[in-house]
């Protein structure tokens, strides 16, 4: 039987950067996948085709508001077909690359499953051209585990199918219900949301805690919440969904509320969005010695290594902040430390992005965080109704804040919503990475006229002296 150096399981964002690290620092690297590129969840059926119609939802959001500004167009019109089409034009170019890429690397690519049979040995099932299952064994020196998470399930839904769906499921653009039901007013909920609606769907919103994105800055949901009153046409909040019935064409929802009253609701679709778990369960991680946490995540340290030694963790499947580029870096680190390097993971801030219109951005540290630590702060908001570039383009509502250390005066966090802020936040990520002080940012020269000159008059504004906006009053 061959024994491999490295064996990768799972080519998502994490697996296919640990693998590539690896076969780049000179080992040879196995990688182990269902899909026939490198890619994953994120690139399949999650990031990327989301992001892609993302975009869409916004260039029909701007066409529609530009009769504002004295440019009005046509009612646009969805062609379903054509649109499903693009979307996964986008995601076969960009798992096409990756294959390229994999192949230019000489990494021994093996499209299948694997499962542990001990802590030395991998049992890989894949299917030839004509459809039959093959099996193999392979060993290993060392192993990587990189197969993610996948989406909760109701107890009571045995499967998902064209009208009850998951969000990996909706992006499969079946139909376009007339009225669409989301379960879970996270990130995932808002930015599914937010493309049936620009789809042609009414859509409705079922959320268990008092508002949506309660893990988010209350500040930025505040902005963004104001800016999307008509994104539903119904919102149930402190209401949990305690049934689904599929018949005739239409799902019926049965809701309690948390004062115990009870709802019932028909829907054309209804979509899941109600968090993550770990994708473990066919990897007989018990064969192999692995730990598990009390959530069924697989412990793992700050480089990857599990309580079995030379067997790496990384990514959606060891918890945290389930997030593709805090994957990559982890396959990163898990690849240098089995090359003998000394690397660790070390991330002062790791951005989060919801890719709504307008975008929410955080890094570094909450309030909330620096409360529970006993951190002394102060906060500095500067609104993005004084920034020109963001009134001249007809996006005036948005709010850069940073978080400063009392004292020290360092970036400890920041925030941002508003129309691309996901490409802003990497300045305050630099800037919190490299223990910048406040007025660092203040005296770094930004072009004029950006919204990015709004992270450095919030900075300006720590201070005490803004230019677009009145100064606070001097204690």
């Amino acid at each position: 039987m061959e024994t491999h150096q490295v064996v990768v399981i799972g080519a998502g964002p994490g697996g296919y950067r640990a693998a590539f690290m690896a076969a780049d620092l000179g080992l040879q690297v196995t990688l182990v996948d269902p899909q026939p590129n490198p890619g994953g969840v994120c690139l399949y059926r999650g990031c990327i085709p989301t992001k892609a119609l993302l975009h869409l939802a916004k260039v029909k959001e701007e066409a529609l508001k530009a009769s504002a500004w004295g440019l009005t167009f046509e009612e646009p019109t969805i062609d379903r077909a054509k649109v499903k089409e693009w979307k996964e034009s986008v995601v076969k170019q960009l798992t096409g690359g990756l294959g390229q890429l994999t192949k230019a690397r000489k990494i021994n690519y093996i499209k299948g499953w694997a499962e542990f049979e001990d802590a030395n040995t991998l049992n890989i099932s894949s299917y030839s051209g004509e459809g039959l299952r093959e099996d193999q064994k392979i060993r290993f020196q060392h192993v990587i585990i990189a197969t993610g998470a996948v989406p909760i399930k109701l107890p009571f839904i045995s499967g998902y199918t064209s009208r009850i769906m998951d969000a990996e499921r909706a992006l499969e653009l079946e139909f376009i219900p007339g009225h669409l039901l989301v379960i879970g007013g996270g990130y995932i909920g808002m930015e599914s949301a937010t493309i049936y609606k620009a789809l042609g769907s009414r859509v409705s919103l079922v959320e268990a805690t008092p508002g949506i994105m309660p893990t988010m800055d209350g500040e930025l949901v505040k902005v963004f919440w104001k800016q999307n009153q008509n994104l539903f046409e119904e919102t149930l909040f402190n209401t949990k969904v305690t049934g689904l019935k599929e018949e005739n064409g239409k799902v019926f929802a049965t809701m309690q509320t948390t004062d115990g009253q009870t709802i019932e609701r028909e829907y054309d679709a209804v979509l899941l969005s109600i968090g993550m778990k770990p994708n473990t369960s066919t990897l007989a991680l018990e064969k192999a010695g692995v730990l598990l946490d009390e959530r069924g995540f697989i412990k793992a340290d700050a480089q990857g290594r599990t309580n079995v030694p030379h067997i790496f963790a990384i990514g959606d499947v060891v918890g945290g902040m389930l997030l593709a580029h805090k994957a990559s870096y982890q396959g990163r680190v898990a690849a240098e430390v089995i090359a003998g390097q000394k690397s660790a993971w070390d991330a002062r801030a790791v951005p989060a992005v919801v890719y709504t219109e307008p975008e929410i951005a955080t890094a570094g540290l909450s309030e909330k965080e620096c409360q529970e630590q006993g951190i002394s702060y102060r906060t500095v908001k500067f609104p993005w109704s004084a920034s020109g570039r963001a009134v001249a383009t007809g996006d005036p509502a948005g709010l850069t804040k940073l978080i400063i250390e009392d004292g020290t005066e360092r970036v400890l966090g920041a925030g941002i919503v508003g129309k691309n802020a996901g490409d802003l936040i990497s300045e305050a990520v630099l800037g919190i990475e490299m223990a910048a002080r406040v007025s660092d940012i203040a005296l770094t020269i930004h072009p004029h006229p950006t919204v990015s000159e709004t992270i450095m008059e919030a900075a300006e504004l720590y201070h005490g002296t803004p230019t677009h906006i009145a100064p606070p009053k001097k204690k």
